[in-house]
């Protein structure tokens, strides 16, 4: 994460379920316990940021388990991958998540999941446990491979077709242009505005020539 990405920092501050499997004293203010001690099996939605700090963690011997595991964040667990493999284009991924494709990315160095990695990256195939480790370290450097997945590319048709209609952000496609995340509301942005800069460029060009 770069420590000036504004929406890297806002990623890395989604919450993910943790589990802890210590206790651990002093951490009780996580559950509104100043002071006290946070109980083996304790669940508490933490920043991933710090979540991940906590698994890397052990107790005070080697033969320690780590502090805590983690799960799937809300945006990106069961119910939400059913829902995008239906019908991408009903999910409203601003509700689920802001930064809904950079959380995908991030979450896929953390987890070795075989569902979500097909629905975000549209792989199919009978592949290897080592080539599907490789895949993920290669989402988790570049988040422009989980874009080319199904979701995005679904997704994409539509945000295109909707900024070349006039009427689309005023009418039925209102709703959908809303639920777009960050990602998908700089696509918008280009495809609106892209075809309004070429026929300024074309102008210029007869008033030069």
């Amino acid at each position: 994460m770069s420590y000036y990405d504004v929406d890297a920092i806002l990623t890395d501050s989604q919450k993910l379920p943790c589990t802890f499997e210590l206790d651990v004293p002093g951490l009780g203010y996580l559950e509104g316990n100043v002071g006290g001690t946070v109980k083996a099996g304790t669940k508490i939605d933490l920043p991933m940021w710090l979540g991940i700090m906590l698994a890397v963690s052990t107790g005070n011997t080697p033969e320690s388990s780590q502090l805590v595991t983690l799960d799937f964040p809300a945006p990106l667990q069961q119910r939400v991958i059913n829902a995008l493999k239906a019908d991408p284009k009903t999910v409203d991924l601003r509700a689920q998540a802001p930064h809904f494709y950079a959380l995908g990315a991030r979450i896929m160095e953390l987890f070795d999941d075989r569902t979500v990695l097909d629905t975000l990256l549209d792989v199919s195939g009978d592949d290897s446990i080592p080539w599907k480790r490789a895949l993920v370290r290669s989402v988790s450097r570049n988040e422009t491979d989980i874009r080319r997945g199904q979701t995005f590319k679904t997704r994409a048709a539509e945000i295109a077709d909707q900024a070349h209609n006039p009427r689309g952000a005023l009418g039925d496609g209102a709703e959908f242009l809303r639920g777009l995340d960050e990602t998908e509301r700089r696509l918008f942005k280009a495809a609106h505005e892209g075809p309004k800069a070429v026929k300024a460029w074309l102008q210029d060009l007869k008033k030069t020539t």
